[in-house]
């Protein structure tokens, strides 16, 4: 027998990963300044949850230099967006269930 919360990704139970998905998702990219600054997050706790995204392929990571400035920014792969939808598809069969 299926559980209600048997399709929901563990990776995105995560507020913080959730919240940085869902600004991946509807941007092409976000550099990794806007994503602390937009999250008030300290580099260390973005940086720590923007790994875990990696780790899974859910982000792809792009480095270069403006000037002799370094530049990381971040944009959403296919696997993270099919699984991304298929997590809110998840949550909404819950609300869903639960308003009957």
């Amino acid at each position: 027998m299926k559980t209600i919360i048997e399709n929901l990704n563990k990776v995105f139970e995560n507020r913080i990963r959730l919240a940085i998905m869902s600004l991946l998702v509807v941007n092409d990219q976000v550099d990794f300044n806007s994503l602390k600054e937009m999250m008030e997050l300290t580099d260390g706790n973005l940086a720590s949850h923007i790994t875990m995204l990696e780790k899974n392929n859910y982000v792809k990571v792009k480095k270069k230099f403006i000037g002799k400035k370094p530049s990381t920014s971040y944009s959403v792969t296919e696997r993270g967006r099919k699984e991304f939808s298929e997590h809110i598809d998840a949550l909404e069969k819950i609300i869903n269930q639960a308003q009957q």
